[in-house]
């Protein structure tokens, strides 16, 4: 018997975490949190992984010369285990423009067994050479415990 509509709902609605708060806006070349999800159900059991997307829009900070955006479990910069990253980007990358990037990942550490340990995740932004902030102006990250 299929499930009724208001349960497969609330299955859903466990399943799914977001956030579009910015956390903080890098200063100077250091990695920093840009935007993050806690709190995801690590009971929740787990068939293929965790499939994460985020966003960041941020105007380049002064002498920016090549940005990397990652995906990472828990909710330190350069800690956790990258799950996904863009590499150095460097088109387009100089001050004052404003640049937009996504980047997808799939976690899957926890194939077969409930969410990751960390039920956190954190997209970062590393702005190369940058002597100034580079200010973001919007982010995203969503995870989908599938």
């Amino acid at each position: 018997m299929p499930y009724p509509i208001t349960q497969a709902v609330q299955e859903i609605g466990r399943r799914v975490a977001a956030s579009s708060s910015i956390v903080g806006s890098p200063a100077t070349n250091a990695e920093t949190v840009v935007c993050q999800i806690t709190g995801i159900d690590a009971q929740l059991p787990v068939m293929t992984g965790v499939y994460l997307s985020g966003v960041v829009s941020f105007t380049v900070g002064t002498s920016g010369t090549a940005i990397t955006v990652r995906i990472r479990t828990g909710t330190t910069a350069g800690a956790g285990t990258v799950v996904a990253t863009s590499g150095a980007l460097t088109g387009g990358v100089a001050a004052g423009n404003l640049l937009s990037q996504d980047l997808q990942g799939f976690d899957t550490t926890s194939i077969g067994g409930a969410a990751p340990g960390t039920t956190s995740y954190c997209l970062t932004l590393q702005v190369t050479g940058g002597a100034a902030t580079s200010t973001v102006s919007q982010t995203n990250l969503t995870a989908l415990v599938a």
